[in-house]
């Protein structure tokens, strides 16, 4: 049995007694990458020699006689849009394929104080921008359940790397859904915390006011750990939140006797799959089990959620890749004769064309005469969607729904139609506007392939959602299924 089998709370004790070194656990995480990763692809860096000496200083610690946290000396893999200190942050773009990062984001400075040891760095859609692990300029991360399907995205390299066993839990980042479709896809538990939970200090921006750095883990408890870990206000981010930090793994108590569901009949409607709304189904009548209520609820601006979205994240977009012009970091074209055309080869030849064709539509969304028609109109839309979330959490403790209206599609299959592209991520968009926060855990299969369900809460209630994901784990196995790879 691996090592990957057991739960931190598992391995900790194991380690306390021991029994287990952390030396192990970074050789077995490496061993699985041996024998997996050209399936994968997973990984766009290692850091094996670091992690190797990490290991041993983490071992030497424990011979010491020291009573160690609940993450010390557990294997993670870390999102490629995360900057990591001397290890190189790609966000799998061509424009930062030399690009060697002199700090630690805030949340990789809360992982090395945890004492967990960095396995690498994980493939990515380019600058998050995606849904299948397509566009990265380096290579096609695949669904380790089936190696001819996507493992979702952006964040398909942190799902994908958990889901097949190379790493005991991952960081991701989401701004539309990129930690919870993937994590559905690939039958893994992914949360994306309320927005300023956790510090977006050191994560590479592609939508300011929606990307939030989450954990992608293989249980609910992990998760709540992980999480635990990672938040709290950090002075370097302007939107982190001064709240307090719930010890989130109290909450795990598997009671949710009175609790009220809402059930958004918007979630269930056009293009969500039978299968995927039979899952949603037998899993409502689990959580009735358990004795919580549900009933039919409407957010009826839902369905503005998409347009609004594409068109925010884009305009944030072209204002925050403004600064990768070729001059001071980067990638940096060869053959400009003046400084208009430095920026322009370099960029040209630099991104990728999803990034181009987000880029273009945010600079268009902004430009004079168009402003007050789409950008503005936008924010309004956005306003509506939050009002609609505040009010049904008036008389109901979480949402629940599916995360995504279909299993993981196959590789290629929707990259030259960028719409049907963007339909993936209609479920768990309006979660990001909202900046509240939603969690995916393993809910069912359809042909073998992964389901998810999405639990969505109030602002800063991440225990509730925990409470009624862990409830409804303890009560199924779906979550011990493992893909044979």
């Amino acid at each position: 049995m691996s090592l990957f089998d057991y739960k931190v709370s598992d391995l900790h004790e194991l380690i306390h007694k021991k029994e287990v070194t952390v030396s192990d656990l970074v050789e077995e995480s490496y061993k699985r990458i041996g024998q997996v990763e050209e399936k994968v692809q997973a990984f766009l860096t290692l850091d094996e020699e670091r992690a190797r000496a990490t290991a041993k200083s983490l071992d030497e610690k424990m011979n010491s006689g020291d009573s160690r946290g609940l993450l010390f000396g557990m294997p993670i893999g870390v999102k490629d849009n995360i900057v990591t200190k001397g290890l190189r942050t790609t966000c799998a773009s061509k424009i930062l394929e030399n690009f060697d990062p002199i700090y630690d984001a805030t949340v990789v400075q809360k992982l090395q104080q945890a004492e967990t040891v960095t396995i690498g760095k994980l493939n990515m859609d380019e600058f998050a921008m995606g849904s299948s692990n397509e566009n990265s300029h380096y290579q096609k991360t695949r669904n380790p359940w089936n190696l001819e399907r996507v493992p979702g995205g952006s964040s398909g390299g942190s799902a994908a790397s958990v889901a097949s066993g190379e790493v005991l839990f991952s960081l991701g980042s989401d701004t539309g859904g990129s930690i919870r479709q993937p994590a559905s896809f690939c039958g893994v538990v992914g949360m994306k915390p309320t927005y300023g939970r956790v510090s977006r200090f050191g994560l590479v921006a592609f939508a300011s006011s929606l990307d939030q750095i989450g954990p992608i883990t293989r249980t609910v408890e992990d998760n709540a750990y992980l999480l635990q870990a990672i938040s709290g206000l950090d002075p370097m981010d302007s939107t982190s939140a001064n709240v307090d930090v719930p010890n989130f793994a109290s909450a795990l108590t598997g009671d949710i006797k009175g609790l009220k569901i809402a059930v958004p009949k918007e979630y269930l409607g056009e293009g969500v799959t039978e299968a995927v709304r039979q899952s949603v189904m037998n899993s409502l009548k689990v959580l009735e089990s358990l004795g919580a209520v549900w009933e039919e609820v409407s957010l009826p601006h839902s369905k503005y959620a998409l347009a609004t979205y594409y068109l925010l994240s884009s305009s944030e977009a072209s204002a925050n890749l403004a600064r990768f012009d070729g001059v001071r970091y980067g990638y940096r074209t060869q053959d400009a004769e003046s400084l208009i055309e430095l920026y322009k080869k370099t960029r040209a030849e630099g991104f990728g064309d999803e990034v181009k064709r987000r880029i273009m539509l945010g600079t268009f969304a902004l430009s004079s005469g168009y402003y007050d028609a789409y950008y503005k109109k936008a924010q309004q839309a956005r306003t509506l969607i939050k009002k609609d979330f505040e009010d049904v959490f008036e008389n109901y403790d979480v949402i629940v729904g599916p995360t995504t209206p279909t299993p993981a599609f196959k590789i290629g299959e929707n990259i030259d139609d960028p719409l049907t592209m963007y339909i993936n991520d209609i479920l768990t968009i309006p979660v990001n506007l909202a900046g509240v926060p939603g969690i995916s855990i393993p809910c069912g299969f359809d042909a073998g392939l992964p389901l998810g369900l999405q639990i969505i809460g109030k602002h800063f209630d991440e225990a509730t959602i925990y409470r009624v994901a862990h409830a409804f784990e303890q009560a199924t196995d779906f979550h011990k299924q493992k893909p044979e790879l």
